[in-house]
C-alpha cells in the first residue's frame, strides 16, 4: 500500500510529502510508535489523538492522517520530509484503508462472535488454522471499531486471518464484518451480554447475525445447543450453508465421552461416525465447545486430524480469561475477571465445582449493561452459587447484593460476606484464605477484580 492508495480510498488531501512513500505499520499510539510508522489520529469522546500528530512525527512516524488540523507554513517546512495526510474524518479513513488492505488479500478470513467466549474461542481456532498457515489473529479482545480494523493493517505474509467481532448496539458488527469481509463466521452462542441495551435475547441475535452481512457467500459455524442458534439453523438451513456443534443435540460435530478435569478436559469428537481424542488445556465444559468450533473450522479449512489436535492442545488463553495461578502454599487463584455476563458466571462456577477436594471461595462482582433484567440475572448467579455448593462467598456491587440474597438459600449466612467497599475484600481473603483453597475472581471488567486477583497473587507469592 502507498500514499497514493490511501488518498485514494479515503479522498484526502497531501499537505507535504510523496505519494509514492510505502506504508507499512500504523499506529495510534504516539507512545508505542515505531520509526516508519503511518501514524492516525482518532478523535474519541475524551480524547484526540489528532492533537498529537507533531509528537507522532518527532517520535519517528513516516506519515500522519490528521482531521480538523491547520497546518501552518512553518510547520509545512519543518515537515517537508514527512507525509501529512488531512482528512474529514480519521475513523472513516482508518476503516477505509482497512478494507483496501483486506482487499489484497486472497486468504481464509475466519470471523467470531457470540455473547461469550468470543476470545477464548478466537485463541483456539488461531491455534488450529496455524499449524497450517501463517496466521494473523486479534490481539487481547481488539475486537470493536478501531481494534478490528488496525488488526487487518498488521497483515504482511500471512495466509489466513482470525479476528473477533465484538458489540453492544445494533450496527456495529455491520460495520465489522464489512470491513474484514470474513469467509468463514462463527457464533459461539447467544446470552444475556448487553441485554440492557438490546432489550432481548432475540434482538441479540439479530445483531450477532450481522456477521453474514460481509459474507460473499454466507458460511456459518454454530453451537447447535444454544436454544436460540439451534432454532435459527431449523429455520434457515435449507437457505444458507450452517455448519453445526455440539453436545447434546443432534450436530454435524458432536462431542461424546467428556472427562472434566480441575485444570484440561478430554472427549471424543465425533464426525460422520468417525472418533477423534481430543485434550483441551483448559478446564470446563464451555471449552469443549470452543474446541468443538475450532475443530470444524480446521476441518472446512483442510487442516489435518493430527494438525488440529495439535492446535486445540497447544493453544494458550488471552490473559485474565480463566488465568488459574497456583501458589507456594497449595493455593488456586483462577483470574476470569476480565469481564461477565450469567452465562460466563454460570460457566466458571462450574468450572470451580470441580475442584472437589479443595475449599472453593467465589469471589463475585457485578455484571454490567444488563438494564432492566439485572436483578434477576444476578438472582440466577446466586442460585448457581447454591446450585454448585461453593463453601464460601465475597461478593461487592450494586447489583451483586442480589447474588448473595439467593445463595443464602443453599449456603450458611455465615459463609457468605458482602461489602459495599470491594477493597474489604482483600483483607478478608488475607484472613480465611488456606492452603489448598481455590479462589474464582469473576466480574465486569469495569469492576476491576482482575487487578484485585493480580494483586492476592503478588502477596502470596511473598
Amino acid at each position: 500500500m502507498k500514499i497514493r492508495d490511501i488518498l485514494n480510498v479515503t479522498s484526502g488531501k497531501l499537505i507535504t510529502g510523496k505519494e509514492e512513500l510505502e506504508c507499512e505499520n500504523f499506529s495510534k499510539d504516539t507512545r508505542t510508535i515505531q520509526k516508519g510508522d503511518i501514524y492516525i489520529g482518532i478523535k474519541g469522546e475524551k480524547f484526540d489523538g489528532n492533537q498529537f500528530w507533531k509528537q507522532a512525527l518527532d517520535n519517528g512516524a513516516a506519515a500522519v492522517i490528521i482531521q480538523e488540523i491547520e497546518v501552518t507554513e512553518e510547520e509545512k517546512v519543518k515537515y517537508s520530509n514527512k507525509t501529512i495526510i488531512l482528512v474529514q474524518d480519521t475513523l472513516k479513513a482508518l476503516y477505509e484503508i482497512a478494507k483496501y488492505k483486506r482487499s489484497l488479500y486472497d486468504i481464509p478470513v475466519v470471523a467470531i462472535t457470540g455473547s461469550v467466549g468470543k476470545t477464548s474461542t478466537k485463541d483456539m481456532i488461531a491455534s488450529v488454522v496455524s499449524t497450517k498457515f501463517k496466521t494473523l489473529k486479534t490481539e487481547g479482545n481488539n475486537n470493536n471499531n478501531i481494534g478490528l480494523p488496525f488488526t487487518i493493517l498488521r497483515l504482511k505474509a500471512h495466509e489466513a486471518m482470525v479476528v473477533e467481532m465484538g458489540m453492544n448496539h445494533f450496527g456495529e458488527i455491520s460495520l465489522l464484518t464489512d470491513i474484514a469481509k470474513p469467509t468463514l463466521a462463527v457464533i459461539t452462542n447467544i446470552g444475556t451480554s448487553h441485554i440492557g441495551n438490546l432489550g432481548s435475547r432475540e434482538n441479540i441475535l439479530k445483531a450477532k447475525l450481522e456477521i453474514l452481512e460481509g459474507m460473499k457467500i454466507p458460511k456459518v459455524i454454530i453451537n447447535n445447543d444454544n436454544d436460540l442458534l439451534h432454532d435459527w439453523y431449523e429455520k434457515n438451513k435449507d437457505k444458507i450453508e450452517i455448519h453445526t456443534v455440539g453436545i447434546e443435540n443432534n450436530s454435524e460435530l458432536m462431542a461424546k465421552s467428556i472427562e472434566l478435569g480441575e485444570e484440561s478436559s478430554e472427549f471424543k469428537a465425533i464426525a460422520e461416525k468417525k472418533e477423534t481424542e481430543i485434550q483441551v488445556p483448559v478446564a470446563g465444559t464451555h471449552f469443549v465447545y470452543n474446541a468443538l468450533c475450532a475443530m470444524e473450522v480446521g476441518i472446512i479449512l483442510g487442516i489435518s486430524t493430527n494438525q488440529i489436535q495439535n492446535g486445540i492442545a497447544k493453544f494458550e488463553l488471552t490473559k485474565k480469561r480463566m488465568d488459574i495461578r497456583q501458589l507456594e502454599n497449595g493455593a488456586i487463584i483462577i483470574n476470569d475477571a476480565y469481564n461477565a455476563s450469567f452465562e460466563s458466571m454460570k460457566a466458571s462456577l462450574k468450572v470451580l465445582a470441580e475442584y472437589k477436594e479443595h475449599r472453593k471461595i467465589a469471589v463475585l462482582g457485578d455484571m454490567f449493561e444488563l438494564g432492566d433484567f439485572a436483578k434477576g440475572l444476578h438472582e440466577n448467579v446466586g442460585k448457581e452459587v447454591a446450585k454448585n455448593k461453593i463453601d464460601i462467598l465475597i461478593a461487592s456491587g450494586e447489583n451483586s447484593k442480589y447474588i448473595v440474597e439467593k445463595a443464602k438459600e443453599g449456603l450458611k449466612s455465615e459463609n457468605i460476606y458482602y461489602f459495599e467497599d470491594k477493597e474489604k475484600i482483600e483483607e478478608l481473603l488475607l484472613k480465611i484464605v488456606k492452603p489448598n483453597d481455590v479462589i474464582l475472581f469473576k466480574a465486569s471488567n469495569g469492576m476491576q477484580f482482575y487487578k484485585l486477583a493480580e494483586r492476592m497473587v503478588e502477596i502470596w507469592k511473598k
